[in-house]
């Protein structure tokens, strides 16, 4: 039997009415943690360069759909076959260079370009926005960079709430032990001052995307 098929059958069975009583008790929020737990050790070991820890923690990762899956099934929403269909279908309607007649693509930010209009197009949104949406959830540090991306790609202005010459220079050769360690510094520097270095970069975040939608607004 395939992997994927024991993989469906073992969540089945511990979520079965003799199966084990804290499979049974989880809910889609009550496991949520866990979720965010699991991908946070993937990253790790992905960090890492650690293969076998991957293999491990991958494997974690997908036995939280199957589980996720499985609730559902067992309401009447959706099974884990149709979340496996309905991203495959995605992934091949978003990539018509590789799968259809689109025309072929020859650098990542083309793909990206071409992804972003196709998906803008399935969620039938009136009219662009400025900003992708991000998840809420997302960490500020993520935010901040995703929101960064798109001020550089889309050549938006940002006002005073990005030297943008200093970014330039500080990029300048930047490499990831030095980023580290500035990081580091900075988020220490914040805690001898009392300043939370969280909640002081998402309002900053908030600040850029603030004024970079304004200005785009009245362009």
């Amino acid at each position: 039997m395939p992997g994927i098929d024991l993989l469906l059958a073992t969540t089945a069975r511990l979520r079965a009415p003799d199966g084990c009583p804290w499979d049974r008790e989880q809910t889609h929020r009550t496991i949520c943690d866990c979720l965010i737990e699991e991908v946070a050790e993937l990253v790790q070991a992905i960090d890492r360069d650690d293969d076998a820890n991957l293999r491990e923690e991958l494997g974690d990762l997908l036995f939280h759909v199957a589980m996720h899956a499985q609730m559902a099934a067992e309401a009447g929403k959706f099974t884990f076959d149709d979340v496996a269909r309905e991203v495959n279908e995605k992934m091949v309607r978003r990539h018509p260079h590789v799968f259809g007649d689109g025309a072929k693509l020859g650098s990542a930010d083309a793909v990206v370009t071409q992804w972003e209009q196709i998906k803008l197009k399935e969620k039938g949104a009136k009219k662009p926005t400025v900003f992708k949406e991000l998840p809420p959830s997302l960490n500020t540090i993520l935010t901040a960079r995703e929101v960064w991306k798109q001020v550089r790609k889309k050549q938006l202005d940002a006002g005073a709430t990005v030297d943008v010459a200093k970014v330039d220079a500080q990029a300048n050769g930047l490499s990831e032990e030095e980023a580290g360690r500035r990081l580091f510094e900075l988020v220490a520097a914040c805690r001898d001052a009392g300043i939370d270095p969280d909640s002081a970069l998402r309002r900053q975040t908030a600040k850029v995307v603030a004024t970079a939608e304004a200005r785009a607004a009245l362009s």
